[in-house]
Order: C-alpha cells, then structure tokens, then sequence
C-alpha cells in the first residue's frame, strides 16, 4: 500500500480534526541560550530537522520569517514520501515567546497545519519551556487514531534534540 493510498482523504471539506497538546520541559540553559538555539540556524540545525536524506533548509528568524525544509523519507519495502515543512513567525519576544504557524506536507498533499507557542521562563538559571500547540488535521492517516501521539512524540524528540544541543553549546 502506497503512503498515499493509506491516507483517508476526506468526504467533504467539513472533514478536519482539532487537537491541542503542551509539552513543559525543564532545560539546563538561561533562557537567553535558549531561545538563541531556535534563534541561531547553525544551533538550530544541531536539533531541528526532518526525517530523512536530502534535507534542505532555509531559516529567517523575524516576525514574517520563517523556515522552509524539504527531504525525502525512505522506510524499508515502502515508496519515498517527499517532506515539506513550511512556517512563518508571528511573534517573538527575545527570551521569554516565539509563535509562529506550520504546515506540513507529505508527497504534495497538505497533512496538518499549527499554530505552536514556546514560552520560556527563567527557573533559577535554567530555562522552564512550554510548548503548546493547535493543530487541524486536514487529513488522516487511516483513522486518524494515531496522527495526534505521531505528532506530539515527533515534538518531544525535537526538544530532547534541543536538550542535548544545549547541553553540547555549555
């Protein structure tokens, strides 16, 4: 079965699924160093990336901004799935709030689009962040069960690749 063809695609355009998950994590890093690693492309690519071979990126971090990223991803007795990561910055306070908005594409089909915030808050000279997301699902992967802890476990590794990017800069 190809990627495409254990997609549900919806009935009709009524057929979006809403979801909202928050993520805390306690860092070992002042919030300055913190909001420098999504900030800094070079640090940001140390803990931010796609899945795949072939990733490509490009990274403007200003309000308008954004990041383009594309790869293609590969798994064992399945056809390549093209990935493509879009967003743009909506605001962003130095060390304390970034927003911004996402989507994510897979094969040229729109999958999900979010609007995620990561606050930071100094806690004693390390970092307390508090990613929150909203996301619209605008199609499903089967039954759509398992798009939602897809999402969020891809989120919790990105912040333990921030962790150890952190932990690596000290």
């Amino acid at each position: 079965m190809s990627a495409r063809e254990a997609l549900a695609g919806p009935e009709d355009a009524h057929d979006v699924r809403h979801d909202t998950f928050t993520i805390s994590r306690r860092l070992e890093a002042a919030p300055a160093a913190v909001f420098a690693a999504f900030a800094d492309s070079d640090v940001r690519r140390r803990w931010f990336r796609l899945p795949g071979s072939g990733a490509v990126y490009r990274h403007e971090f200003r309000v308008g901004g954004g990041e383009t990223a594309h790869s293609t991803f590969s798994v064992l007795g399945s056809a390549p799935e093209r990935l493509e990561y879009r967003s743009r910055y909506v605001d962003i306070v130095p060390e304390r709030r970034i927003v911004f908005v996402y989507e994510s594409t897979v094969d040229d089909l729109l999958r999900w689009t979010s609007l995620a915030t990561v606050l930071l808050a100094d806690d004693s000279g390390s970092t307390l962040l508090t990613w929150t997301e909203q996301v619209a699902f605008l199609v499903r992967t089967g039954d759509g069960s398992a798009d939602l802890p897809h999402l969020r476990g891809a989120t919790s590794l990105r912040l333990n690749g921030l962790a150890a990017a952190l932990a690596r800069a000290a």
